[in-house]
């Protein structure tokens, strides 16, 4: 039996509670870690943040335990009680994608790839890349493989589109473990932000699985090496338009299609009597496709509609020379929405996007996005969503430049912006209808309720995103600012710190080139650094986060906004917390508090000063808590306690009463801490705060077994 308090045992339990801090019991785990650290050595010590410190800080509370029995009693009691590691959720094997029907050839690749799968494990991980020029059919392959071993990875099969057309498209490797992760069941609550723990949390979770993992469209080696695993289970398959100098990898590259096989191809796309009626056309065809089985698809409606595609026989690109043709076979109405539909490169298109982007009726953009989807001009994302591959959207685009003009393409894509600005401001309004951080909306849509809005954000996330680079590029600050403000829910509810916060960082730059900016610009900068400084948080870029969480407060200060000036240097107490600073957040929190007090009857915030002050009263008695001043830390948290209770507000009076009875079991007396406890589970049951109430129901353990 493994000793609790042995330098292994500490430092597994150390690395669980920090990838566990995606939720508040995991960042109140860590805050108690703290507190005991401090009891074991005499005086504050940093909280780690890498593996070497995470070692250090383990080696303290072995020492200390090896002085303090008491101490040691404690620590295995904390650690034994301790809510469960985060653990997949039973949704099902999961699944690749559907593979396509007709597929033909790759004889050669398919050998590569079962070579590398069922290679006797050597330690070495198990990856292959396929890699062609696009259109050539390597995530054709890589499913299509996938789908005849799938008996052979019990646990599943994950596919994770990495975006990798440029280097700003494409997913980092923490967005993609993220990713990957969800694919396997882990809830998002449980999903680590921090990129180290996040990738850790990978690694640990399919150590045991027999999986595979398909990375679509990689743009890098660097961005798919830390997905890697030595799992003797896992395989893995790469997808990329080039070879990835510097991944371990079996290189699969795949060329032209065989001339019997593009023929085969053809006929299955176009139909055998497409290709008899016009055999000498279908031989054209075959030469100037060269081989490529999306030009193949591309062409073959032109073949069965109109007898000959319509690329010269100069083209050297089949993919751009058979999207020429389709275009050109394409109705006004149609081939309008397809250049205008390309001048961003949208993650994903729909109605809603095509009607902005060309003032077509709503009702009639779900017809032409059809037709475009049957030309083989659009690739189906899901349901009513589609997407463009890369060389066809840059020749759509090019056909758009020329043929629109540069005023109608820029009118374009700013409808395109206001339309995502308008979506996102309700929604994150209706998410979140009493922040004060989320702007009311311009366009108030119909009502849906605060789940429904936060999927809707969820859901147009990638757009959202784009849409901002989109607002910048055409130095649309008000667009922007409404579009990063809006992304508020989804870093707050649904975890996407890592993803927004590029789009963030582009939205501050905007903002903060405005030097002539009056008290509302100064107000939105600020509001956009403490988003940007929140995120960064999550992510564990603690310097960076401190930065701009200092220069938000200075914005709002110039701006005389007294709530928001306080709330950013509440935040920042909130910082030191985590990183177990405790004299630094107590006297954070004591300058909030004065701001706070500052805020008189009829001004801007007062509403808010019967919830915010008791908050207050929390996290400073969670800092005189984490510097061992129990009795000081129990006053507060009883008068926060109180506060909560006569505004009805039993959420947050159960957190207080969770703190207090922490406080209790930290002081070595469980008497008192019990009834408090029990209280706060009853509250917290009733409410079903499911994470807060599995933390207090472990605080409840220790008051038990001391």
């Amino acid at each position: 039996m493994t000793d609790p308090v042995s330098l292994a045992a500490i430092s597994g339990v150390l690395g669980a509670i920090g990838m566990g801090m995606a939720n508040e019991a995991g960042r109140a785990a860590w805050e108690n870690t703290g507190a005991l650290v401090r009891r074991a050595v005499g005086r504050p010590v940093p909280a780690p943040r890498r593996s070497a410190e995470v070692e250090r800080v383990a080696a303290l509370l072995r020492e200390g335990a090896e002085r303090d029995p008491e101490l040691a009693r404690m620590w295995e009691r904390f650690a034994s009680t301790l809510p469960t590691a985060p653990g997949l959720s039973p949704v099902g094997t999961p699944r690749l994608p559907a593979a396509t029907r007709h597929f033909t050839d790759r004889r050669q690749a398919l050998r590569l790839l079962d070579r590398e799968a069922d290679r006797k494990f050597d330690g070495r991980p198990r990856v292959a890349l396929l890699h062609g020029p696009e259109g050539i059919g390597t995530t054709a392959t890589a499913l299509y493989w996938g789908s005849r071993r799938a008996g052979d990875f019990p646990d599943g099969q994950v596919h994770v589109d990495l975006h990798g057309w440029s280097a700003r498209s494409a997913l980092g490797p923490a967005a993609v473990a993220g990713r990957l992760l969800r694919e396997l069941g882990l809830p998002a609550e449980a999903n680590p932000h921090g990129a180290d723990e996040r990738l850790e949390l990978w690694r640990r979770l399919v150590a045991d699985l027999r999986l595979l993992v398909v990375l679509d469209h990689a743009y890098s080696a660097a961005q798919v090496r830390p997905l890697l695993t030595s799992a003797p289970g896992v395989c893995t398959l790469v997808t990329a338009r080039h070879p990835l100098p510097g991944l371990d990898a079996v290189p699969v590259p795949l060329g032209p299609l065989a001339a019997r096989d593009a023929r085969r191809l053809l006929t299955h796309f176009a139909g055998s009597e497409a290709v008899a009626a016009a055999p000498d056309a279908a031989k054209d065809l075959l030469v100037r496709c060269a081989g490529s089985p999306y030009a193949l698809r591309t062409a073959a409606p032109l073949l069965s509609v109109h007898g000959a595609p319509g690329p010269g026989a100069g083209d050297a690109e089949p993919v751009a020379a058979l999207t020429e043709s389709a275009y050109r076979a394409l109705d006004a109405d149609a081939a309008r929405v397809f250049r205008l539909l390309a001048l961003r490169d949208w993650p994903h298109v729909d109605a809603g996007t095509a009607a902005w982007a060309t003032r077509t009726d709503p009702a009639t953009a779900p017809v032409l996005l059809g037709v475009l989807a049957d030309r083989g001009l659009l690739e189906p994302a899901g349901p009513g969503r589609y997407r463009f591959r890369p060389a066809v959207r840059r020749h759509a685009e090019l056909l758009a430049r020329h043929e629109d003009g540069p005023q109608a393409c820029a009118a374009s894509v700013a409808r395109v912006v206001r339309g995502h600005a308008d979506l996102a401001e309700d929604a994150a309004h209706r998410a979140l209808p009493q922040s004060w951080r989320v702007p009311r909306p311009a366009r108030p849509g119909p009502p849906v309720s605060k789940a429904e809005a936060l999927e809707t954000l969820v859901r147009e996330a990638a757009n959202l995103f784009e849409a901002v680079h989109a607002a910048a590029d055409a130095g649309d600050r008000e667009a922007a600012v409404r579009l990063a403000r809006s992304l508020w829910p989804l870093q707050l509810k649904a975890g996407r710190h890592a993803e927004a916060v590029p789009a963030l960082r582009t939205a501050v730059r905007l903002a903060a080139a405005d030097g002539e900016a009056c008290a509302t610009g100064l107000r939105d900068r600020a509001a956009l650094r403490f988003q940007l400084a929140m995120s960064l948080t999550e992510l564990r870029e603690d310097a960076e986060a401190e930065a701009e969480f200092r220069a938000a407060a200075e914005d709002e200060r110039a701006a005389g906004h007294i709530r928001g000036h306080a709330s950013v240097v509440e935040a920042l107490g909130l910082l030191r917390l985590r990183q177990w600073e405790w004299p630094e957040a107590l006297t954070l929190f004591d300058e909030a508090h004065a701001l706070y007090g500052t805020i008189s009857p009829g001004d801007e915030g007062h509403a808010d000063l019967a919830r915010a002050l008791p908050l207050i009263e929390r996290h400073r008695g969670r800092a005189l808590r984490g510097a061992g001043r129990f009795g000081e830390a129990g006053a507060l948290l009883r008068t926060a306690v109180e506060s909560f209770e006569a505004i009805g507000d039993d959420y947050n009076r159960a957190r207080a009463l969770t703190d207090l009875a922490e406080t209790h079991v930290l002081a070595a007396a469980p008497a008192a801490a019990l009834p408090l406890i029990d209280e706060a589970i009853a509250l917290l049951d009733a409410q079903k705060a499911d994470h807060p109430l599995a933390y207090a129901r472990s605080v409840r353990a220790r008051c038990v077994t001391l």
